[in-house]
């Protein structure tokens, strides 16, 4: 487990080099990031998981432990949650994608396998969008690829100011219950009470600001067409807020991807089927490699 330090500029000032030794048609201006505190285990092939809303990296226990055998699991804290400072800078996906280009810096990591669930997805594909010479493969759970319409961008707005405002008790009546499915509810109440857990210690200033930058997130669909990599998309069985449809959507526009279903697994499948997510993940790795 190591933690990062103060915040150092980030390598955004600089645009990537593309596959081809020309810079990537990505403009982008200097920020400065912050350093995300990260949980690390095992060697092999590096995989940066970045974890669902409005959670943090404590999430992905079950992968450190059952994929650090199979390859070098990286887990930071996207900013204002858990360890992480949450910075000055204006809500953005970008921001949070620069964030994870900091974090690879910082372990010494060149390219990576990237991937997120919910929030994590959505970071991953703008990660691709701004950094794609760094990525090795792209995991993508129980997320989706198309910008909020206007409805869900008000909704966003309104629970960003009721945290603000009176804390995090909503997420608790509105969020908690779409985060696991039925199944998980019924059989798994250890699961459920670590997840309500994990809410309940989010930070109301991490919860506004992360919910203004998933509200203005662009459509990520040419994103996906665009990749070289291959790409492993997860879905559960049981998802009501990313459903299968939003899967079977990004699978198509990846070139080379894989569509994985975890049965009897709502929202956070890698959460409440942690087994058969790792096994998925693992046959995705040993693929690349």
């Amino acid at each position: 487990m190591t933690a990062r330090g103060p915040a150092r500029p980030s390598r955004a000032g600089s645009r990537p080099i593309g596959r081809d030794g020309g810079a990537a048609a990505v403009p982008r201006t200097t920020v400065f990031g912050v350093r995300l505190y990260t949980r690390s285990a095992g060697d092999g092939v590096p995989v940066v998981l970045l974890h669902a809303f409005p959670l943090s990296s404590a999430m992905w226990l079950g992968q450190r432990e059952g994929l650090s055998g199979v390859c070098r699991v990286i887990t930071p804290d996207l900013r204002g949650f858990g360890g992480s400072p949450l910075g000055d800078e204006e809500p953005s996906l970008a921001v949070m994608a620069d964030d994870v280009a900091e974090t690879l810096d910082a372990e010494g990591v060149e390219r990576a396998v990237i991937g997120g669930q919910s929030m994590g997805g959505y970071v991953t594909m703008e990660f691709c969008r701004r950094y794609p010479e760094r990525v090795l493969g792209v995991i993508l759970a129980d997320t989706k690829a198309s910008a909020d319409p206007p409805a869900a961008r008000e909704n966003r707005e309104r629970i960003a100011r009721e945290v603000t405002e009176n804390g995090t008790g909503i997420l608790l009546d509105e969020t908690l219950p779409g985060l696991v499915g039925p199944t998980t509810r019924e059989r798994r109440p250890m699961v459920y009470g670590r997840v309500r857990g994990l809410v309940q210690s989010a930070p109301p200033g991490a919860v506004a600001w992360a919910s203004r930058a998933m509200a203005g997130r662009p459509d990520s669909f040419d994103t996906l067409r665009a990749l070289k990599v291959p790409a492993l998309v997860i879905v559960g069985e049981e998802d009501g807020l990313s459903p299968r449809p939003d899967a079977e959507a990004m699978a198509e526009a990846v070139p080379d991807a894989t569509l994985t279903t975890i049965e009897e697994a709502g929202h956070l499948s890698a959460v409440e089927r942690p087994e058969a997510f790792n096994r998925a993940v693992a046959a995705f790795v040993r693929g690349l490699a």
